[in-house]
C-alpha cells in the first residue's frame, strides 16, 4: 500500500465531500485521515485527506478525483506519496537559535523534510551546517551585488529542486521579483509584538514599553514586507523584572518552536492558502 496526501480548494458546493470519496473508492483507496473546512468568506471549500491504496502514482489518484469533482472550479487539486519529503532549503545570517532548532529536529527524525543547502549571507554558520553532512554556500550581500546575489540563490533553488525556503532569521529583505519567484513556497519567521516595535533592537524597545508578552509569527515571503499570509503564532508572558536580555531569549525561545511548526505544518502539506489567508489543519 502506498500513502498519498491529497490537498484540495475548490468552489464550494453540495456533494464534494461524496464526489472526493467517491473518487478514493475508484482505486479502492481507505481513507485514514480526513479534515475539511468551508470558508464562508471566499465561498471556497478545502480539504486534505490521507489514502491508503495500491495505486503508487500519485497522478493516477489526482485523475480518479477529478473525474468525479467534474466542472467544479478547482483551484488546487495535488496529491503526493506522503514519504516523498519536501527539499528545503534553510537561509540564515548571523543568529543561529533558529537553524540549530531546524537542524536538530531533522537529524531526529522530528522534521519531515530533506534539507540539501543552507545559504547564509555571512560565513559564520559554516562549519556548524557541514558538521551535519549539509552543503553550506555563502553568498555575499551587498546593494551592488543583490540582483547577481538572488540570482545565484534561485540557481541554487533549481540545481537543488526546492519545494520550500525557510528564511530562518535571514536579514536581508528579498527583491519583488524573487519574492515572486519564491511565492507559496517561501516562510519566514518574524518577532511579533503588540504594539509592534520596527527597527534595531525591538527587544530593547519592547522592555522599555513593559510589554507583557513577547511573540512570533510565522508567514509567507510576500513583496509586502512581514505581511505575508499568516501560518502560526504564539506568545510567552514577560515578568516585570526581566531584563531586556532575558527578553532576548525568550523571543528567540518563541521564534524558534513557531518556525519549526510552521515547517512542519506545510512539510505535512497541512496549509492551505485562499488569498491572503491561510487554512492549517494542524
Amino acid at each position: 500500500m502506498t500513502t498519498h496526501i491529497l490537498t484540495l480548494i475548490c468552489a464550494d458546493r453540495p456533494g464534494l465531500i461524496h464526489d472526493v470519496t467517491a473518487g478514493i473508492l475508484d482505486i479502492d483507496g481507505n481513507i485514514v485521515e480526513n479534515a475539511q473546512f468551508a470558508d464562508p468568506a471566499t465561498a471556497l471549500f478545502c480539504m486534505r485527506t490521507v489514502v491508503d491504496t495500491e495505486v503508487t502514482d500519485a497522478d493516477a489518484v489526482a485523475t480518479a478525483v477529478r473525474h468525479r469533482l467534474g466542472d467544479t472550479d478547482i483551484q488546487r487539486l495535488h496529491v503526493r506519496p506522503a514519504d516523498v519529503r519536501p527539499r528545503t532549503m534553510i537561509m540564515v545570517s548571523r543568529a543561529d537559535h533558529c537553524l540549530v532548532d531546524l537542524l536538530y529536529r531533522w537529524r531526529n527524525d522530528l522534521l519531515p523534510v530533506d534539507i540539501p543547502v543552507v545559504v547564509s549571507n555571512h560565513a559564520d554558520l559554516g562549519d556548524l551546517v557541514r558538521s551535519h553532512g549539509i552543503e553550506f554556500v555563502h553568498i555575499p550581500v551587498t546593494a551592488d551585488t543583490k540582483a547577481d546575489a538572488e540570482a545565484h540563490l534561485l540557481d541554487l533553488v533549481r540545481e537543488h529542486r526546492i519545494d520550500l525556503v525557510v528564511l530562518a532569521r535571514y536579514m536581508q529583505i528579498l527583491s519583488d521579483n524573487l519574492c515572486a519567484a519564491l511565492a507559496g513556497r517561501a516562510v519566514n519567521i518574524h518577532h511579533s509584538f503588540l504594539p509592534g516595535f520596527k527597527g534595531a533592537k525591538p527587544y530593547h524597545q519592547a522592555h522599555e514599553r513593559g510589554v507583557k508578552l513577547v511573540g512570533a509569527t510565522a508567514h509567507f515571503v510576500t513583496a509586502d514586507l512581514d505581511e505575508g499570509p499568516i501560518i502560526e503564532q504564539d506568545v510567552a508572558r514577560v515578568h516585570h523584572a526581566m531584563t531586556a536580555n532575558d527578553l532576548v531569549a525568550l523571543g528567540q525561545d518563541t521564534e524558534r518552536l513557531v518556525l519549526a511548526r510552521a515547517v512542519r505544518y506545510l512539510a505535512e502539506d497541512r496549509v492551505l492558502l485562499i488569498g491572503d489567508r491561510t487554512v492549517v489543519f494542524n
